[in-house]
């Protein structure tokens, strides 16, 4: 038997707790998932952060930027491991991910203290669908509980952008971010700025290009490409500017390639076009298509932290 309860239920049981964002993506056919979860305290997510990597179970990879921490997942089930530091100081692990038709089920297990995060804190993040407890859940103490915590299934939309502005007028970064922001479909996950090659002739002043990502369900990718379609087209100051779209939390190795190449040598329109086709990325031309160099290198870039904003000499 299990009892059921709705994010709003579970803030008036618990209280007001301090989950702000909690998206999961998947990529079926990779096998793979990320979830997103946003905290309003860096605290919680350094002791959920050392916590989850030691259970192991479904996390694969965790890591906390500012407030936010993203955890790359595998789908399926795994056991968990709290060892003998649970004695001592709890422990919070994910056991499983499945995908369940248009929505993604976790199996969160937490000890002590940790229970709270699992059954009261997650539990009330607006994106959540529901949570299900087991008729022995209990919080605090040196309990152990567990939860299926349900979310709407969504994927990962990557949009590139380059080629918007002239010397003169706009910022291809800043007009990306705000499209971000704004976005009423789907939710905006994450922005770049990239720089590419500084000796390129044709370029305003720092040639760099710009991209944003989405959790967004599937029915809704069309409405989002739209929506940023539009919305380029109404910022855009050039005549060359240019919009890609990448569909996956895996950015293909080809594409880096060309991304990092982007940084370093003097590449066509053609071979822009050549690693969109090759790798899964759609060009969508606003006003023209010299964008297309930095609009695919974006997304070659997007996932490669902070070497996206530099050029090779930068990290050592």
């Amino acid at each position: 038997m299990v009892w059921i309860l709705r994010p709003d239920e579970v803030r008036q049981k618990y209280g007001q707790m301090f989950c702000k964002g909690f998206l999961t993506m998947v990529d079926e056919e990779k096998g793979i998932a990320q979830i997103v979860e946003k905290c309003i305290s860096r605290g919680p997510g350094e002791w959920d952060l050392l916590n989850r990597r030691r259970s192991g179970g479904v996390i694969e990879k965790i890591r906390l930027e500012g407030h936010t921490l993203i955890m790359d997942a595998v789908i399926g089930e795994r056991e968990l491991n709290f060892g003998p530091v649970s004695r001592h100081v709890g422990g919070q692990g994910l056991s499983a991910l499945r995908v369940e038709g248009d929505r993604v089920r976790t199996t969160w297990y937490g000890i002590a203290g940790a229970t709270v995060g699992i059954g009261a804190c997650i539990a009330q993040c607006p994106d959540v669908i529901q949570t299900e407890y087991p008729d022995d859940f209990m919080i605090g103490g040196a309990y152990t509980a567990h939860v299926d915590i349900i979310t709407p299934k969504t994927v990962r939309v990557v949009v590139g952008i380059d080629d918007t502005d002239t010397k003169e007028k706009g910022a291809s970064w800043a007009a990306a971010l705000k499209m971000g922001i704004s976005c009423p479909v789907g939710s905006f996950i994450d922005h770049r700025i990239i720089q590419l090659n500084p000796e390129v002739p044709n370029k305003t002043t720092n040639c760099c290009s710009t991209a944003v990502s989405f959790a967004v369900r599937e029915e809704d990718i069309p409405a989002l490409i739209e929506y940023c379609r539009d919305f380029i087209g109404k910022e855009s100051y050039s005549r060359d500017a240019v919009m890609t779209v990448f569909e996956g939390l895996s950015i293909p190795d080809g594409l880096r390639d060309y991304g990092r190449r982007a940084k370093t040598e003097l590449l066509s329109e053609e071979d822009a076009i050549r690693a969109a086709e090759e790798n899964g990325v759609q060009i969508i031309s606003i006003t023209g298509m010299k964008g297309a160099i930095g609009a695919v290198a974006a997304i070659g870039c997007f996932d490669m932290g902070g070497e996206a904003a530099g050029i090779p000499g930068d990290f050592g």
